[in-house]
């Protein structure tokens, strides 16, 4: 398919025009149009409202109509239609405005991609242009400010710390496979907590796995910051870092420094969903083959796994998810936020990763992107493991922290008498958005 088709004439594909001087866009209506096919095109108007006005943007509107119907025409290869529907979309778009415009933005760079099968060589670019101009300072701004207003990372952390400190109570060397990618900011509030332990402060080797380029960049900064936290607190600490691993399942006991002597948690926080689909199975096992005594893991509530055969289907899924996520943002963060800004970005190359990624051999080893569901980890996990479950007391930390943010975040755990061992899930405005879960062999 010729990609030229699809770029307005005089203008760069993604260029988008300046906003109006009261922030908001005006009302966009498509004129009825006909194609060469002779079909009637559908009308639109934005009603969104304006990021500066900080209200809360509303989902349904025209953006999610024209990206579902832009992805249909995709999918039954209709170039007519597929032509209509992109200039329209390139019309109304802006990294700039209203959540609906945002969100049509970024999808509409991942539709571009898929019609053009140019996903991979966009991915590439757009991780190089991060990787240029990622530092550790800009990271831990970031992460910091992220936490500051939405417990969508923090949620995971607290619920994992309190699941790890129970189960190696009472043990005096103690070893933690990190398999995340947050950048240690997990591991202050657990170093803390051993600090203040009643028995002997027990001697703590940490051990990060990093599957991502851009975490690679600023983690001998990080181990320098936690030796100097460990020292701090009065906690024996040893830290490490295992990079370069290009399968998971490849991790042995014997390569991540594992000792008889030690108790072994080990904690996956977004980790897993880069795993190929087809590799789960062996990296949990993987798991298991470490012994330990507890497994936490963090994922994302989306499935980008059963229907990625189906295109339509992958992408209504993905406009689902990440609608609610950048409805987060938009009532988390100021308008003009640089932060908030940053964590679309990145929400722009998992969108193309997802959506756009051509079939051709990944030789990164990362960022597979497939996520799946809470129910969907769970039955995988239970074929090595058995749910461990949290305590009333972790439970009640994880509600002390949700009482610090806005309201529209709440915890939901199943009641008893279901499957009530199979994790907890932070909702936003009653959605499922992140599933915490803890597991024991």
């Amino acid at each position: 398919m010729d990609r030229t088709l699809f770029a307005p004439k005089g203008a760069y594909f993604f260029h988008h025009p300046p906003q109006q001087s009261n922030g908001t866009q005006p009302d966009m209506q498509s004129t009825t149009t006909t194609t060469n096919n002779n079909q009637p095109q559908t009308s639109y108007t934005s009603t969104s409202q304006s990021s500066d006005s900080g209200e809360p943007c509303v989902t349904g509107k025209w953006a999610a109509s024209l990206l579902k119907e832009c992805a249909r025409a995709i999918s039954d290869k209709d170039s007519s239609r597929i032509h209509h529907l992109l200039w329209m979309l390139n019309e109304l778009a802006s990294p700039y405005g209203d959540c609906d415009q945002k969100v049509a933005s970024y999808f509409l760079q991942a539709l571009f991609c898929k019609a053009t099968e140019s996903g991979h060589r966009c991915y590439k670019t757009l991780s190089s242009v991060a990787e240029k101009s990622h530092s550790f300072d800009s990271a831990r701004k970031l992460i910091l400010k992220f936490q500051e207003v939405s417990p969508w990372t923090t949620f995971g952390h607290v619920a994992s710390n309190g699941a790890i400190l129970e189960a190696l109570e009472g043990e005096t060397k103690l070893h933690i496979i990190d398999i995340s990618n947050t950048l240690c900011t997990q591991w202050p509030t657990l170093l803390e907590a051993l600090a203040t332990r009643n028995d002997e402060t027990p001697h703590l080797k940490l051990t990060v796995v990093v599957t991502v380029s851009l975490v690679r960049l600023v983690m001998k900064e990080i181990g320098q910051r936690m030796e100097k936290f460990a020292r701090l607190m009065g906690v024996p600490f040893e830290f490490q870092v295992i990079s370069g691993v290009n399968h998971l399942g490849e991790l042995t006991k014997e390569g991540l420094g594992i000792q008889d002597d030690e108790a072994v948690a080990v904690n996956c926080i977004g980790a897993l969903r880069r795993v190929e689909v087809e590799e789960r199975r062996r990296v949990i096992q993987m798991l298991q083959s470490l012994g330990p005594r507890v497994v936490t893991m963090v994922e994302e509530e989306a499935d980008f796994s059963s229907s990625r055969n189906d295109f339509v289907k992958c992408f209504e899924e993905c406009l689902r998810f990440y609608t609610l996520y950048f409805e987060m943002l938009e009532e988390s963060f100021m308008p003009t936020s640089n932060e908030r800004l940053m964590l679309e970005r990145e929400c722009s190359r998992s969108i193309v990763r997802v959506l756009a990624w051509d079939d051709i051999e990944d030789d990164t080893g990362e960022d597979c992107e497939r996520r799946e569901k809470g129910s969907q980890w769970s039955e995988r996990l239970k074929e090595a493991f058995s749910p461990l479950g949290f305590s009333d007391d972790v439970v009640d930390d994880v509600k002390a922290l949700l009482k610090r943010y806005r309201s529209g975040w709440a915890l939901v755990a199943p009641q008893q008498g279901d499957d009530h061992q199979l994790g907890i899930y932070l909702t936003w405005k009653d959605e499922p958005v992140v599933w915490a879960s803890a597991w024991k062999p």
